[in-house]
């Protein structure tokens, strides 16, 4: 057995995890293997597993700590919090050989002098030896000391790091999952501190911690020690990047997403007071804690770290990261990285969702972790020794509402039906813990803690995207799985149709040849919130109010036209990347000019229509001097993910265009603003939802790549009905006779003109018979909702075997 007391970091690897625990056999991994290919790694050492099981024997507190694990009832949180209580007081209270604190404090001088320091400051980490382990993360179950600076305040922290182990969520957590309390040995790492104090910290994913999604890198930042971010006192800043443009020839940050980091840890004036939290300026809250250099310098060496490791297992190791910037020498520095557990082990084959069913009265939001639905009744916890109701237990399937939650919460957390936490973003301890628990969370709800309250029902839904939403009751809902193994094969190209950007990895695992519409308005409507036109001439409108509206939604950004097109173009991308290669066709907008007044400021700059229908819209207005500028804006967007992020899979598609004229005139407005058909592979759909789209379809043809058919329209204008007149309603058919030979006609000119042609209506969607018809007809793709993928897959399959019987056809 190992009998070395201390061993440096740069002499350890995975094969020494026995006696230093996975953080310390990690960080001497990378040192060794990843320090020559440019990534910053602090110095330091590991005190190995024999100090731990020494200092033990030697003060006889072994059978102490057994008596007293024996006599927990682990149904009563009151025996489990007075055992931990006793073990870790003990443990405090116990001296420290002398042969092993001189082992310790030596190689502490000498990591001193390595950097030119009398006492330097070190961060002290327990690592366990089932810590940052491939199947299971036993994320912060130990604690962690920072600035700690001197002999004795190092041997104080050591010891504490012994005591951390028989933490109450420790002894829980090894109860739950089954290990053995001494066959976990306690190693502590201590590494020299970098001062993200003066700059910027927090952790990375080499994947979407709520998809599973492999081809991006998600980093949560805020300024000061990154303690504020694991523990989710702070909501972070977010930004995603997409791996496969990360090349050094784009820049490939396809989110930012600006937190609220309106408290920062620093480094304390003493060691009685290691760290202290201050509040932030305003100046800086409003502006992100990386540059785009930084984020992508970053993402960089977390993809090195993911293939170093997934080479070295012989499978796919996606990484938990935690980094830190320097802000003395402006140096980003990797302090640890550990396996990633949920999705790694997860396979993608069987998908689950989960949908309301019935009406919901929405109470507040916040990020949602998982995408889970759960129910339950509020139970509000500020503390655990003190509760908002006196005398109010936390029973088995409550919903725990709290500021934020912190690695002692983990034996209620995992009786809770759900969790809702004032603080926090999506790589806080309240979502890890949730993620591995199975359970939903809700987590940077502002004020959950004040608007709701305890015995209440809600409902939490966390299967809408990347917002989780908090309903009043009990709301009924459906959760639906299915093996996607049994899906038929077929030949027609299946394309989704996704509008929200917030939903595009998780719908990335279903099967699926691209995206055959990706709609600007959802993106405008509820990522930018405001009309492009009041974005670029607020300023002139004397409205005071919409001048402040405008100037708090574009925090984080140089100016309203960087908001428009960056936010729009982060939509975009996040849909391109989750399909990446596939063709993702995207929409310029389509909205009608009473939809675009009730856009914050569109007042100013829509007309009264009396029939917006088959009025201002689409293509009509993508070339006219009173829209052109915010048209401009689109053509930006899409110029940056292409050509900027790397995204060129990405298809424009002109809606509501009238004539060949027009068409023309549209194609010229795109060339002005940097974007035209064919320069870098760039294609050019037509949305054919007009009956002069069909009956010039071959003129149409010669300046396009390809028809999507929208249904919708397509019957409205064929048989001169208005779909929202409920007296006539009945009348609408996308399956009328005339709506079919219209269809039918557009296919023969798009094969003859030798043009693509699919459909993006919402007819497939709903009836098996449509689509059967369609493939009958040769369609090039059918594009779906994604709710409507299984019976979509069936049809087809069941047309595609008719027409092999029936060749005629």
């Amino acid at each position: 057995m190992e009998t070395r007391i201390v061993i440096p970091l740069q002499a350890l690897g995975l094969e020494d995890i026995p006696i230093v625990g996975g953080k310390c056999a990690s960080l001497g991994e990378m040192i060794a293997n990843l320090s020559r290919a440019g990534i910053n790694i602090p110095s330091g050492f590991a005190i190995t597993t024999t100090a731990y099981y020494q200092f033990l024997r030697q003060s006889g507190l072994e059978e102490y700590i057994r008596e007293q694990i024996e006599g927990i009832d682990f149904n009563s949180l009151v025996t489990l919090r007075r055992a931990g209580q006793r073990i870790r007081q003990a443990i405090s209270n116990t001296k420290f050989p002398h042969e092993l604190s001189a082992e310790i404090i030596s190689a502490y001088m000498e990591l001193s002098r390595e950097y030119g320091q009398d006492i330097t400051d070190v961060a002290v980490r327990s690592s366990a030896t089932t810590e940052d382990l491939p199947d299971a993360s036993f994320a912060g179950q130990q604690e962690t000391y920072l600035n700690v600076r001197g002999p004795a305040a190092l041997i104080d922290a050591v010891r504490n790091c012994f005591a951390s182990l028989f933490t109450d969520r420790a002894i829980s957590y090894r109860q739950n999952f089954g290990y053995d309390h001494f066959s976990i040995g306690l190693s502590v790492c201590v590494q020299k501190m970098v001062r993200s104090d003066l700059g910027a910290a927090g952790v990375a994913f080499s994947l979407d911690t709520e998809s599973g999604f492999k081809d991006v890198v998600v980093v949560n930042g805020a300024f000061g020690l990154g303690e504020m971010v694991v523990q989710g006192a702070v909501s972070p800043d977010e930004f995603i990047v997409f791996k496969p443009a990360l090349n050094g020839k784009f820049s490939p940050i396809i989110e930012k997403r600006l937190g609220i980091k309106d408290k920062m840890m620093i480094y304390g004036e003493s060691n009685d007071q290691r760290t202290k939290v201050i509040p932030v300026e305003r100046g800086n809250q409003q502006r992100f804690c990386l540059r785009d250099k930084q984020i992508l310098q970053l993402a960089e060496w977390v993809c090195k770290i993911e293939d170093y490791y997934s080479e070295l297992k012989d499978k796919w190791c996606p990484m938990d990261i935690e980094w830190a910037l320097d802000g003395l020498s402006n140096e980003l520095f990797i302090v640890q990285a550990r396996p990633e557990t949920i999705h790694s082990q997860k396979e993608h084959h069987t998908i689950t969702s989960y949908s309301l069913e019935g009406s919901a009265t929405p109470l507040l939001k916040g990020i949602a972790v998982g995408d889970k639905i759960a129910s339950g009744k509020v139970n509000i916890l500020f503390s655990l020794d003190k509760r908002i109701t006196e005398g109010t237990e936390f029973k088995a399937g409550d919903v725990l509402v709290t500021d934020m939650t912190d690695p002692d919460w983990e034996p209620i957390m995992k009786m809770a039906a759900a969790i809702v936490t004032n603080k926090g973003g999506r790589t806080c301890h309240a979502a890890i813990v949730a993620r591995e628990m199975g359970i939903p969370a809700i987590v940077g709800c502002g004020n959950a803690t004040e608007l709701l309250s305890t015995g209440q029902d809600i409902t939490i839904s966390c299967a809408e995207g990347d917002e989780g939403i908090i309903y009043e009751g009990l709301v009924p809902y459906k959760e639906t799985s299915f093996d996607l193994r049994e899906l038929p094969e077929i030949k027609t190209a299946l394309m989704l149709n996704v509008a929200s950007p917030a939903m595009a990895f998780q719908f990335s695992h279903l099967p699926n040849k691209g995206v055959g519409l990706a709609r600007e308005e959802f993106i405008i409507n509820n990522y930018i919130k405001v009309h492009p036109l009041a974005l670029l001439h607020h300023r002139t409108l004397n409205d005071p109010a919409l001048t402040a509206d405008i100037m708090q939604l574009i925090r984080g950004y140089d100016d309203e036209e960087a908001y428009f097109v960056q936010k729009l173009a982060y939509g975009i991308a996040k849909i391109a990347a989750g399909f990446h290669p596939g063709k993702v066709i995207v929409r310029f907008s389509d909205f009608k000019s009473n939809e675009y007044y009730n856009l914050l400021g569109g007042k100013y700059f829509e007309p009264e229509e009396e029939n917006p229908m088959i009025g201002w819209r689409g293509a009509s207005r993508y070339y006219s001097e009173k829209y052109k500028a915010a048209f401009a804006l689109e053509c930006k967007a899409i110029k940056k993910v292409r050509e900027e992020m790397g995204l060129k899979n990405v298809v424009v598609m002109i809606p509501f265009c009238r004539t060949v004229d027009e068409l023309l005139l549209v194609l010229d407005t795109m060339k002005q603003y940097g974007i035209e058909r064919g320069r870098n592979g760039l294609e050019v759909y037509l949305m054919a939802e007009i009956p002069s789209n069909i009956i010039m379809a071959e003129e149409f043809a010669a300046h396009i790549d390809g028809f999507s058919i929208g249904s919708n329209d397509l019957t409205q204008l064929t048989l001169g009905l208005d779909r929202d007149s409920s007296l006539i309603a009945g009348l609408y058919n996308e399956r009328n006779p005339a709506v079919l030979r219209m269809i039918s006609m557009l296919i023969t000119a798009a094969k003859r003109k030798q043009v693509k042609v699919g459909i993006c209506g919402q007819g497939p969607s709903d009836f098996p018979d449509f689509t059967k018809f369609l493939v009958e007809q040769g369609i090039d793709s059918i594009s779906v909702t994604p709710d409507a993928l299984l019976k979509t897959v069936k049809a087809i399959h069941e047309a595609e075997e008719l027409k092999e019987q029936i060749p005629y056809i």
